[in-house]
Parts: structure tokens; C-alpha cells; sequence
């Protein structure tokens, strides 16, 4: 099973949140989503700066992105 790393990027800054063995990269990308509405409903600051977690693997590369703050579907309908 592959080895992922969760950052949360805020601007040019990287803040290392933890790393986990998962299945896959599709268990890997809805355990960012959760962790991004977590931080975003602990530290609601952090939505208006554009923040977001990123998910690399063990070379560093990134995989996956999400917002702290997506843009609601209504508001692309």
C-alpha cells in the first residue's frame, strides 16, 4: 500500500499535517477533503488566504489538491 503525506499550503508555505499508509489515491483524496473541512472549520482564517491540502507521495510529487474553501456548487450553476 502506498505511503501519503498531507500538507496544508498557505500561500508558498508548506505546514507538514501527518502522513498515512492508505489503499489508494482515491482513499487518500477523500481523507484530504475531510481533513481540509476540518482546518477550515477550526481555523476559519485560513479559508480567505486561499489555503489548501495537497497530498504528495513518498518522492514528493503531488497527487492531489483541495481548497479549504471551494467554490459551492450553486455558484457555478
Amino acid at each position: 500500500m502506498p505511503y501519503y503525506t498531507f500538507d496544508l499550503v498557505v500561500g508558498e508555505d508548506v505546514k507538514p499535517q501527518g502522513s498515512i499508509i492508505l489503499e489508494n489515491l482515491h482513499v487518500a483524496s477523500d481523507r484530504a477533503v475531510q481533513l481540509a473541512s476540518e482546518l477550515s472549520q477550526v481555523k476559519p482564517e485560513l479559508k480567505a488566504r486561499g489555503c489548501a491540502v495537497r497530498v504528495t507521495d513518498s518522492d514528493n510529487n503531488e497527487l492531489y489538491r483541495t481548497p479549504l474553501d471551494p467554490v459551492p456548487a450553486w455558484a457555478t450553476a
